[in-house]
Order: C-alpha cells, then structure tokens, then sequence
C-alpha cells in the first residue's frame, strides 16, 4: 500500500443478499445514496461482468451446467473485485453491492448441490479473500417476494423460485453463523418502511466500523 493510500480511511463495503424479489436492488439503491457510496451489483459492476451476466441470465441457456454457472460468477466477481470494489474502498469510498459472495454459497454452493465449501473455496481465490464489513440480509414473505417478480424471470431468477426455501435458509444460516459481519431486516412492506428498518440498523452497525 503507498504511503497515499495508508493516509485515506478505507471505505467501507457493504453487500445486500437474500431471496429473488426480496428488494435488494431497490434497497441497495437507497442505501448508497443516503451513504454517497458507490453503488454496483453481481454478476455485473464492470464492462466484462456485464457481459458475463448477459450470459449467465439469459433463459435460452438452459444447458448450462452448474459448474459453469459457478465459474463464470466467480469470474464475474474476480474482475468486479479487481477493477471496481477494492479500488474504491482504497480510495476511502463506501461501497454498496446488490450481492456478492454469498449468493454463489446459497444458490450453487446449496441450491445447486455444489457444495458449500467447495464454492467458498473458488471465491475465496476469485475475490482474494475479501469480504464485506457488513451483509444485509433482506428477509421476505415467499408470497411477498414472489409478488414482486412478476412474470418477467431471468435464468436466475426462475431458479431461485425452484430452489426457494434452501436458498432462504443458507442465507438466514449464513447470517447466524457471523452476527458480527451480518444483519437480517424484515423485507415485507413497503419500500420506504424497509429502508427505515435497513437505515436504523446500518447505522448503527457503522458507528462501529
């Protein structure tokens, strides 16, 4: 690190997790502006993870193996990591993510029988070993959540409804293995009443970071 670098306060990363339809981007959204961070999202955040999440979104793929879904949002992720996060966090910018690595334990890790550990392993290399300060967990009502999709689903998005209740439970199991880096917000409501309950908490978690 130069001598610049270590003079700057590091900024503070911030990632949103939970279920499809729980308001992660809505949330994400509000909470960056409210904090002036940087504001980006998974897969994507960068010209090269965009067009990786043309790809990994895209219903026409339905042959894509769950490997390959792994690899590439861990790809999406290194780049995302690389060019954008840890760049900014040096440059004592407050990051906020709509998603990040435990999106990949909840979906390929459980969802689709990966293995928990074996795809914590590929992101630890893929993010080389960063990890948020804080992760809000945005836990909805399956209905409510649901409500909110529409009919309009990606790839992702209609896994996510197949795979449902182990998607909910790695996230809340995620969360209660590490209450120091996580905190669960109840989604259900309407968007101003969910960014009061996320503004309360984060804010209370900062003071601390």
């Amino acid at each position: 690190m130069t001598s610049t670098e270590s003079a700057v306060r590091r900024g503070r990363f911030i990632a949103f997790e939970g279920g499809d339809g729980s308001g992660k981007s809505t949330q994400a959204a509000r909470l960056a502006a409210a904090l002036d961070a940087v504001l980006t999202r998974e897969p994507g955040g960068t010209a090269i993870g965009s067009k990786i999440r043309e790809l990994v979104l895209d219903p026409q793929y339905l042959n894509m193996t769950n490997r390959t879904e792994a690899l590439l949002m861990a790809a999406a992720r290194a780049q995302h990591v690389d060019e954008l996060i840890l760049p900014q966090l040096l440059a004592g910018r407050d990051v906020v993510s709509d998603r990040f690595v435990a999106s990949s334990l909840a979906y390929q890790g459980v969802g689709r029988n990966l293995g928990i550990d074996v795809v914590a392993e590929l992101n630890e290399f893929a993010t080389n070993g960063l990890k948020p300060d804080l992760t809000v967990l945005l836990d909805a009502d399956p209905t409510t959540a649901r409500a909110r999709l529409g009919d309009d689903l990606d790839r992702i998005e209609e896994a996510g409804i197949q795979l449902g209740r182990q998607v909910v439970d790695t996230y809340r199991s995620l969360a209660a293995s590490a209450p120091d880096r996580w905190v669960i917000v109840d989604a259900n409501g309407d968007i101003d009443t969910v960014a009061a309950r996320v503004h309360l908490v984060v804010s209370d978690r900062l003071q601390a970071l």
